[in-house]
């Protein structure tokens, strides 16, 4: 283990002692906002430190056999303290590894509920199907873990599907797992409407954002123009006779949302702000990308976009994932909402890259 890494990890032991006397202190008895945040802090210290514990008593064992190992002529002993000398070693680095991935910094937003976007992109009528199967499929993944989808805003294609889609997407680490998603996915197969049976090439793009509350994104009444009208499509009768829909324009970025579905101004106000913050937020985030023209960027920002990050080839029922090298013969179950494997080799994925930059910052 390297110096800073243990140096770091000595500084989290201290500091759990000195939580332990702060929470024995009688003026931290009567401020619970204090005592809660202690306890959460102590909580989130504890399992790393725990480890290293365990680190600490294996390095001490290990010297304790190789110290014994030089001194002892017995051949039997000798053996055995050999054999105690790998196994404790090979413990040693597996118990390095797992301290390693805890320290990696975890992605704030991980915890939120998100925002997807969906928008048919090159293909045509094809783009905008292709734009309401990837719906379909999430919809039916949210179903199977347990998650709540709601409709944010929708534009239908006359052909099917969609030619925009905003939906939010509601449960228990919703961005952890979906935030991979971001990016141009690819479908080859051949259109309905194609007479002569040819396989066409088009593309949906996809954008998961993190809901961001108020405190996360600060955004000015002052920038924001605000306007209402008339809603259009189902809705309720009160589509038909008032200016219930709003439009949301950010002036310092251009950014612009709008809801019409809700069942008020008011709600409508509301989803269009969530949008409106999400929105912001992820330009800020590929605003400070760019700045520091990062060589590893993450999912989150427009620049992911552009990128084919995933292939759906119907006639050989394949899915392939580029950024994985993981291709999977079934894609009909994958279209039923089956993503878990995907999700699975990029979260791993992800947190092998986190744990080779944090070796190399070290």
């Amino acid at each position: 283990m390297n110096i800073k890494t243990f140096e770091a990890l000595q500084t989290m032991q201290r500091r759990i002692q000195q939580i332990d006397d702060e929470l024995q202190s009688d003026a931290i008895a009567t401020n619970i906002k204090k005592m809660t945040e202690l306890n959460k802090e102590r909580a989130n210290l504890q399992p790393v430190v725990t480890k290293f514990e365990e680190y600490q008593k294996n390095e001490a064992a290990l010297e304790m056999a190789k110290k014994g190992l030089l001194e002892e002529k017995d051949k039997e002993l000798i053996e055995l303290l050999k054999l105690e000398i790998e196994t404790t070693s090979a413990d040693l680095e597996i118990i390095q590894a797992t301290i390693e991935e805890m320290l990696i910094p975890k992605d704030p937003n991980d915890d939120k509920n998100v925002i997807v976007e969906i928008r048919g992109a090159a293909g045509g009528d094809e783009a905008n199907i292709f734009a309401g199967d990837l719906y379909r499929m999430y919809k039916l993944y949210a179903e199977k873990v347990g998650w709540k989808i709601s409709v944010l805003e929708a534009s239908p294609s006359e052909a099917g599907g969609y030619s925009q889609l905003i939906f939010m997407v509601k449960g228990d680490h919703v961005y952890s797992k979906l935030k991979f998603e971001s990016g141009s996915h690819r479908v080859q197969r051949v259109p309905k409407t194609e007479a002569k049976g040819r396989i066409q090439t088009s593309t949906a793009t996809v954008a998961v954002l993190p809901e961001m509350d108020e405190v996360a994104i600060e955004i000015k009444s002052t920038d924001l123009r605000i306007d209402t009208y008339r809603s259009s499509g189902a809705g309720g009768q009160h589509v038909n006779t008032t200016d219930s829909a709003v439009r949301i324009t950010h002036l310092p970025t251009g950014i612009v949302t709008a809801s019409q579905d809700g069942r008020s101004q008011f709600d409508n106000k509301d989803l269009a702000m969530k949008m409106l913050r999400a929105k912001v937020y992820e330009y800020e985030v590929s605003k400070q990308q760019a700045e520091a023209s990062s060589a590893r960027k993450s999912a989150v920002g427009t620049g992911a976009r552009s990128e084919k990050i995933r292939t759906y080839n119907y006639p050989q029922n394949r899915v392939t994932d580029h950024r994985v090298g993981l291709t999977l013969n079934k894609l009909d179950q994958v279209m039923e909402g089956q993503l878990d494997e995907f999700i699975i080799a990029l979260v791993n994925d992800d947190q092998r890259q986190k744990v080779e930059a944090q070796l190399q910052d070290n």
